[in-house]
């Protein structure tokens, strides 16, 4: 525990300033004491659990502020705030370069990126610990750092890829064209497969293992329609006998199904965010509900929408709140917050397959989360554009308010457009969020800012 806390205490040190300027740091003597932290396998793993709860507490991903700002900017959540706030812009798609959520978005992808990549410098630069430890610790920093770049990618367009802690080259980094990162992080996702075991090094799944660096492949490739590529290595993943589709609806949100890739743990029994932040009851929302577009999607016999989802009447109106995870007294034994699991291993799989006009094929795929919510298996014939169409909302109703899903599987699949029926200030450009006005002021070569802002 002594350990654990100084790497905590170290790490804040070292990544706070990230909050102030795109990648640049202070003074080398607040970055992490590499000596002290890699002499041997305990405290560098302290470095790493330092990463993961920061990942917890602030990412894309894992319950995180961003995971319902992005359900807000899609069509999945209704933002019910009374007053004007950059976050309720976001919702309306009116984000300018100065908003709030723009910025702490990208400055808390950041200081994840920086973490990590002074955890690879540690390592690399570590005598004293054994290759086999190396190539573990090095392979989860550098799936963290991919994972936070593809989402900056995804959000931002063109961005900094900074592999360095050193702040006289952070200071004034250039961004580097969408193509390129996309190329970088498929190189630096091979290395992690490589890197990673197969076998989880905890049974409970809160570390990932080399088939999340495969499914995050997998997604790069989908993002450059790579399909085949993303087929081979979606079919490996689901061949694996460390994983299977969860057939109770009730226990998709359990940490101890084998249908988690990985997941991520809360700190001292913790209520998780997704239990907390959607919840209201006897009253209009706090501040958010499901939208009327994704209700209408559900078939009344739905079990997710049963299951998922609860209806709350209030002066003859009915909200809908999600009620995917349910453990809110804070004495949380059975909720990890899931990363990724495999029924999205099974959708994308049956998309890939559909790009590649494998229609037979690809129908087992979508119908197995179909079957499981008692809806009626898709059958030939069907054509390609509506099994498309099938497959985006089939994923609608499986994984809202889960990891910005809906606005990454429209942007994929060039169909944004779609939101244009809920969401009547989408324009075009909204494909990309605007590169804080912050960072630019600050440097130069972020410049030019995005089209539209």
């Amino acid at each position: 525990m002594k350990n654990i806390k100084y790497i905590i205490f170290v790490i804040a040190i070292f990544s706070i300033t990230s909050c102030e300027k795109l990648i640049e740091v202070d003074l080398p003597n607040n970055q992490i004491d590499r000596e002290t932290v890699f002499k041997d396998v305990q405290t560098a793993n302290s470095a790493l659990v330092a990463l993961y709860a920061d990942v917890l507490k602030s990412s894309p991903i894992a319950g995180g502020d961003l995971e319902a700002y992005l359900s807000a900017y899609a069509d999945e959540l209704d933002d019910y705030t009374p007053i004007a706030s950059d976050s309720r812009d976001i919702f309306l798609n009116q984000q300018a370069d100065a908003n709030s959520v723009v910025y702490n978005t990208w400055a808390a992808a950041y200081k994840n990126i920086y973490t990590a990549n002074s955890i690879l410098e540690g390592v690399a630069a570590s005598t004293a610990l054994a290759s086999t430890d190396k190539n573990r610790l090095r392979g989860e920093a550098l799936l963290i750092r991919t994972i936070m770049f593809f989402y900056l990618n995804q959000l931002y367009g063109d961005i900094p890829y900074p592999e360095s802690t050193d702040y006289k080259i952070n200071n004034s980094i250039q961004k580097t064209t969408s193509a390129i990162v996309l190329a970088n992080i498929e190189r630096d996702l091979t290395e992690t497969v490589f890197l990673l075991e197969v076998n989880y090094r905890d049974a409970e799944r809160i570390y990932p293992n080399r088939m999340v660096a495969k499914l995050l492949l997998a997604k790069v490739y989908a993002a450059k329609q790579e399909w085949n590529k993303a087929e081979i290595i979606l079919k490996e993943i689901i061949q694996s006998p460390l994983y299977q589709v969860e057939t109770d609806i009730n226990k998709v949100f359990q940490k101890t199904g084998k249908h988690i890739l990985w997941q991520l743990k809360p700190h001292n029994n913790a209520s998780l965010r997704q239990a907390t932040a959607y919840y209201f009851t006897n009253s209009a929302p706090n501040i958010y509900a499901l939208s009327a577009s994704l209700i209408s999607a559900f078939q009344a016999s739905d079990l997710r929408m049963q299951n998922w989802t609860a209806p709350v009447v209030f002066n003859g109106n009915t909200y809908y709140r999600v009620e995917k995870y349910k453990n809110r007294n804070n004495t949380n034994t059975n909720e990890y917050s899931i990363v990724f699991r495999i029924e999205e291993v099974y959708l994308l799989l049956a998309e890939v397959l559909t790009q590649q006009s494998k229609i037979a094929e690809a129908l087992p795929y979508v119908n197995r989360t179909r079957q499981r919510a008692q809806l009626t298996p898709l059958a030939l014939p069907i054509a390609k554009d509506n099994l498309i169409n099938e497959i985006l909302t089939e994923n609608y109703r499986e994984f809202f308010t889960e990891g910005g899903h809906r606005f990454l599987d429209l942007k994929r699949t060039g169909k944004l457009a779609v939101l244009l029926t809920a969401k009547p200030n989408w324009k075009e450009f909204h494909r990309l969020w605007p590169v804080p006005q912050k960072e630019i002021l600050l440097n130069a070569n972020l410049k030019p800012q995005n089209t539209g802002y």
